[in-house]
């Protein structure tokens, strides 16, 4: 930021950083809400969506599965054991299915990550100016 007045005041310094660090949070608050806001709207349609697919898809999985016991019982296996090979492999991919989309619900996906960014980068740039004024104002 270019100031008219080099020979400044360190009170005159103090107040604009203030007056620009308060406003900066402000920004960064409204810029974290913002996105914060964001990512939970998208988890709630990622869930929903979830949800609406299972709905949707149980009655045909069932069929499905219904479908591959009979299979099997048409290939000389026993109605109990067709029942339990596809009841067991439907579980495992069951708990796969599970997994994957409760990795996708983590609370590090809902983090504003760029709104932690622009606060490191804001700081690194207020360092920046409290040493430029201040070394200007040494130099005078």
């Amino acid at each position: 930021m270019a100031f008219a007045n080099q020979n400044r005041s360190i009170a005159d310094l103090l107040r604009d950083v203030i007056a620009q660090v308060t406003t900066l949070l402000h920004k960064e608050t409204e810029l974290a809400r913002v996105e914060l806001f964001e990512n939970i709207s998208r988890a709630a349609l990622g869930l929903g969506l979830i949800v609406g697919g299972a709905v949707l898809l149980i009655p045909a999985l069932v069929i499905l599965l219904e479908a591959a016991v009979a299979a099997l019982e048409q290939n000389g296996m026993r109605p109990a054991e067709a029942a339990g090979i596809i009841g067991g492999i439907a579980l495992v991919l069951g708990f796969i299915l599970i997994a994957i989309g409760i990795s996708r619900l983590r609370v590090k996906n809902l983090m504003p990550n760029k709104t932690i960014q622009q606060l490191q980068q804001d700081a690194t740039a207020a360092k920046q100016q409290m040493r430029r004024d201040y070394g200007s104002q040494r130099a005078a």
